[in-house]
Order: C-alpha cells, then sequence, then structure tokens
C-alpha cells in the first residue's frame, strides 16, 4: 500500500502522485565534473626546455635520413618520345629533359637511345644505352614510371571481381557491377574483368642489362617476388573454361585469338599484373618490374630493350625507365629529412625568440599588476535589466 499523507481539505492523497522524476544529475565526480585533472601553465620558462629537446632530437633525425636518401643511387630515362625522335640508325644521346640520375661518381657519357622496328609483327622496340660509373651493391631494382594516370579514381580502383582474382567460376550475371562496362561480351565472360585489368601496364623490359663497350658481363635480373606476399597467395589459377571467357579489350594484342586452353594466364604466376592490381594513390607512381636481390651491379655501359606497347599521349602522361638502389627507408626521396629540418629550425627559431623576450621583457608568472579594476566603464554602460520584464528580455 502507498503512503498516504492528509491534505489541508481532510481528504488523503498517495505521496506516488506527487513524486517527480529529477532532472539533476547524480552527484558523482564524473558527472559534477570534480575529477582530477592537469593542465600545465605554458611559460617561456617551460616552453624552452621542450623547444630545445625538439630540435635537439628532430634535426640530427633528419640529417641522418638526407644523407641515407643522398647515398642512393638511381637513374631515370623517360622514354615516352623514343618513337618519334629517337633514330632507327644508331644510337643518339637522349635529350637532358628527359633523363635524371644521381651517381658516386660522375657520368663521361649521356644515355642514349635507338629505336628497332619488326616489320613482320609491326612491334617497335626502344633500345637504351647507358654508363653505370660505379658498382651499384645489391640490392638493385628496375621500375616503370607513370606520370598522369589517376589509378586513385573512384570507379576505377572499385573495377574488379575479387572472386575472379581467387580463382573462381563467376557467372556474368553474377560477376560485380563494378566490373561494368567490361562483365560480359559476346555473351561470355571478361575474365578478368574490370577497368584495371583492361588498362595494363604491358611494356616488355628486357629481363637483363647486356653489356656493352667492353662491359665484361650481362646483369641479370628476375620478376619472381615482385609483388607483395599477400598478393601473391590471393590471386589464383581460374576454374573457367576457354569457351566461357574472353580476355579484356586491351589484351588483344597479347590474345589475338581470345583464350585457348593453353594460353589461359594464371594469374597465381602473373605477378606483373599483381604489381599493377596494387592502385596507386598519387596520379604519379612507381610500380616494380625487375630486380635482383643477390649480386652486384659492376660499373660499366649497359642496354636495356623495352618492347612499346603501353600509349601514354592518350591521357598526356609520360613513361620512364627507373633503375634504382635501395637503403633503410626506401628510395632517393628527400621530403622526410627536409621536414624534419623543418621543424628542427622552427623549433630553433620560436626558443631563440622566447628567450629574447624572457631577457628584454621579463614577465613573473601571476602578476597582478597586468589586471586592472578601476576601469568601470564597461559596468556602467552595462543596462540595467532587473527593472525590465522577462518576456521582453527573451
Amino acid at each position: 500500500m502507498a503512503w498516504l499523507r492528509k491534505r489541508s481539505g481532510g481528504n488523503f492523497e498517495s505521496n506516488d502522485s506527487l513524486t517527480t522524476k529529477s532532472r539533476k544529475p547524480p552527484n558523482t565526480a564524473f558527472r559534477q565534473q570534480r575529477l582530477k585533472a592537469w593542465q600545465p601553465i605554458l611559460s617561456p620558462q617551460s616552453v624552452l626546455p621542450l623547444l630545445i629537446l625538439v630540435s635537439a632530437i628532430f634535426a640530427p633525425i633528419g640529417v641522418a635520413l638526407i644523407i641515407t636518401a643522398n647515398n642512393v643511387q638511381n637513374l631515370s630515362i623517360d622514354y615516352s618520345y623514343c618513337e618519334q625522335l629517337a633514330s632507327s640508325q644508331s644510337f643518339s644521346e637522349i635529350p637532358s629533359k628527359y633523363v635524371h640520375f644521381h651517381f658516386k661518381k660522375r657520368v663521361s657519357n649521356r644515355p642514349a637511345w635507338r629505336l628497332q622496328r619488326d616489320l613482320d609483327t609491326g612491334v617497335s622496340t626502344c633500345e637504351l644505352q647507358f654508363e653505370i660509373p660505379t658498382n651499384l651493391k645489391k640490392s638493385v631494382y628496375v621500375y616503370y614510371q607513370l606520370t598522369n594516370f589517376y589509378q586513385n579514381h573512384r570507379k576505377y580502383v572499385q573495377s574488379f571481381d575479387i572472386k575472379q582474382l581467387k580463382g573462381q567460376a563467376v557467372d556474368g550475371d553474377d560477376l560485380a557491377s563494378d566490373c561494368n562496362p567490361l562483365r560480359v561480351e559476346n555473351d561470355k565472360v571478361v575474365y578478368p574483368c574490370g577497368l584495371i585489368a583492361n588498362s595494363l601496364f604491358n611494356d616488355t623490359f628486357q629481363s637483363q642489362l647486356t653489356a656493352v663497350n667492353d662491359t665484361a658481363l650481362d646483369y641479370e635480373l628476375t620478376n619472381k617476388n615482385i609483388a607483395w606476399k599477400a598478393d601473391r597467395s590471393r590471386y589464383k589459377k581460374t576454374s573457367y573454361n576457354a569457351s566461357q571467357i574472353v580476355p579484356p579489350p586491351n589484351w588483344a594484342e597479347k590474345f589475338p585469338d581470345g583464350y585457348t586452353d593453353d594460353n589461359i594466364p594464371d594469374i597465381s604466376q602473373w605477378e606483373e599484373l599483381q604489381v599493377w592490381m596494387r592502385t596507386a594513390g598519387l596520379p604519379k607512381f612507381y610500380k616494380l618490374a625487375l630486380k635482383n636481390e643477390t649480386s652486384t651491379l659492376p660499373k660499366g655501359t649497359y642496354q636495356m630493350a623495352i618492347e612499346l606497347h603501353y600509349p601514354v599521349t592518350l591521357f598526356g602522361g609520360s613513361k620512364s625507365l627507373v633503375l634504382t638502389t635501395n637503403s633503410v627507408i626506401g628510395g632517393r626521396n628527400m621530403s622526410l629529412g627536409v621536414l624534419y629540418l623543418i621543424v628542427a629550425g622552427f623549433s630553433i627559431v620560436f626558443g631563440i625568440v622566447f628567450l629574447i623576450k624572457l631577457i628584454i621583457q621579463p614577465r613573473k608568472l601571476g602578476d597582478h599588476s597586468f589586471l586592472s579594476f578601476d576601469d568601470n566603464t564597461e559596468s556602467e554602460n552595462r543596462p540595467n535589466t532587473q527593472d525590465i520584464p522577462l518576456r521582453e528580455i527573451l
């Protein structure tokens, strides 16, 4: 039975009807904001040691990163205009704007190129000849670089079917809609479907550096293990039959008669495709093509032949051959070291400014002389709201 109390009129009423839910937060340290807290008081005496510490840490790291990146030796040759500018008779010097290199010793002969055409197949080959002025210790990597190619476009990044890449024979109706418009062609499934596979970079690099001009030995390169380990384990040999599938449209040169039971590509072993399917985040990117992680590249003159299949003028881009060594932080990139030095420089500058300010115009912490209670202008001009009705204030 609810507890009852007597009203002034003699009647009784339940206490339940008088009880209202309180909106007041519980009286706890968390809900009433009484938790212990620490707030640093920034002053020149506390900030100066911090700035000195930051500059002392960042400056050596920045210098070390720059020295490490500077030890990376590389050669970059833009061969986009080899068909237009190179001679078919003999090697001619490549214009300087298409060549960039960094070696520890001076290069006596600038890179040259020559164009060879196979009249039977119609394939053009760009032969690049260059000098390596010093021994390049292992490991040596060969990349291709593309510019103005937006692999990070939202539609492009999603344009593949993961089940196909894992080896499943997916029907055309069950393929991912992201593969549109390259899903089905002539009632056959496009394998691999999507824009990424269709735009595969297909310039063919010679698998060795051919020694010329009294250089003793060729330098062997390999395309094994150039893809990420995760990609090599993810891609599987397909379960499709040749009668079920057709190659992407841009693969017509490689598969002029379509797929047969003998030439269906095994993407679990096709690491060039795996590297390409790992899309880049910027319109200028490098992708690994060849490498040698077991031997030193001796100094000398070498030649690399590249079959030209990939047009870059369609999207206003360029393609380059990049031969480089490596370091613990990757390739030759000064940006990270420069950023560390910039932070250290700013810390030193602000530290000097604060120190000068502290010496010339010191100020005690909690100095009440900077506070003034005599200026009543603001309080005098403030309107008196005591006599104003509440509805007018609102």
